[in-house]
Order: C-alpha cells, then structure tokens, then sequence
C-alpha cells in the first residue's frame, strides 16, 4: 500500500499542478481584456464628430452658392435680353426695342411684337414689300407669316409711329417651335437672332 501511495504520489502532484496552472491561467486571460478599451472609442467618438459638423457646413455653403447661380438668370435677365450690345445695337440701327416672341393659340402661331423708338428706322419692318421668316435652328423650320383671304397677311403694315408696339403673326402647324427654343427673325435687311421664345 505504501508503495502505490508512493507510486501515486507523484501522479497526484502532477495533476494538481496542472489543475494549479490551469486556475493560474484563466486569471491571466480575465484582466488580458483592459476596460481602457471601451473608455477610449468613447472620446474618439465626440473628436470625430466636430469634423463631420464641418462638413454639412460646407455642403451648405455650396446649396447657397448653387442656389445663387440658378436664381440669377431666369430672374435678372430675361425681361431685358437686349440691355446690352444687342439692345443699343437694334436701337440705333433699326429704332427699335422690346423685341419678344410669344406661344399664341396653344402654341398654333408664333406672335413677333416689337416698340417703335424712331420711325423712319423702322420703316424696313412694316414694309410689305419685305417677307418676315421666322428661322428655327433647333426645329430646323422656317415659318412664314400667314395670308387670310379676305384680311391679308397678319401683320402691322401701316406707317410706324414712335412709341406704339407693333406685331405680327407666324404660322406654327403642328407646334414644331417649342416654348423655350431660340429662333431667329428676318425682315428684310433686319435680323434679330436669339429671341426666346415664351
């Protein structure tokens, strides 16, 4: 009996101190883990977030300046379209200004209408002998004024008076200039290119 107690001494020493290492390991492994861990994300989370409050700013400030560019246009120059060079130009050259063209009867005619300044400048305007056409590039079309039986062409042929705005009608069957389309109108010797139609 003392001898297996001998024998089996060692064995049992041997075990308990695996059962010693394998209780000493886990206390190792459990403080392994550091709590600093989580306490660290925590002020990087607040330090990262300053950054990203910059960003929406600056995308602001591009909707505004964005916002900016597309307001200018349509609002600030499309009534006077000839305040410039083209305006003066068409002034002292043909007498003329407020030059528009409108969509009339659902778009069926193209009505060209314009203000007499000086008289004898836009006399070439009124002249029956001149044929008006109206040019498309767009549509690739050139629309005539119209001629009705018992009225004649549907245009101001009378002498221009200043201060008086006069018109004059184009045919558009089958709506071929559209609303927005920059066309091109011929009198004669006169031309006015890049009218909008509205």
């Amino acid at each position: 009996m003392s001898r297996t107690g001998l024998l089996l001494a060692p064995l049992v020493a041997g075990l308990l101190a695996a059962s010693v290492a394998s209780a000493q390991t886990p206390a190792p492994q459990t403080p392994a883990p550091p709590t600093p861990a989580p306490q660290t994300p925590a002020p990087q989370t607040p330090a990262a977030q300053p950054p990203s409050a910059k960003a929406p700013a600056a995308s602001g400030a591009k909707t505004t300046t964005a916002r900016g560019k597309s307001a200018k246009p349509p609002s600030r120059y499309r009534p006077d379209r000839f305040a410039g060079r083209a305006g003066s130009y068409y002034r002292l050259v043909w007498g003329v200004d407020s030059l528009g063209v409108k969509w009339a009867e659902s778009g069926e005619v193209l009505r060209f209408t314009y203000r007499v300044l000086d008289p004898n400048k836009a006399k070439a305007l009124n002249d029956k002998k001149n044929e008006p056409v109206l040019i498309d590039p767009q549509a690739g079309v050139k629309l005539v004024v119209p001629s009705m039986e018992n009225v004649g062409q549907l245009r101001q042929s009378a002498p221009p008076e200043g201060g008086k705005s006069y018109w004059m009608v184009f045919s558009n069957k089958g709506r071929l200039v559209k609303r927005g389309d920059h066309v091109n109108v011929v009198i004669g010797a006169f031309h006015a290119d890049g009218l909008v139609v509205d």
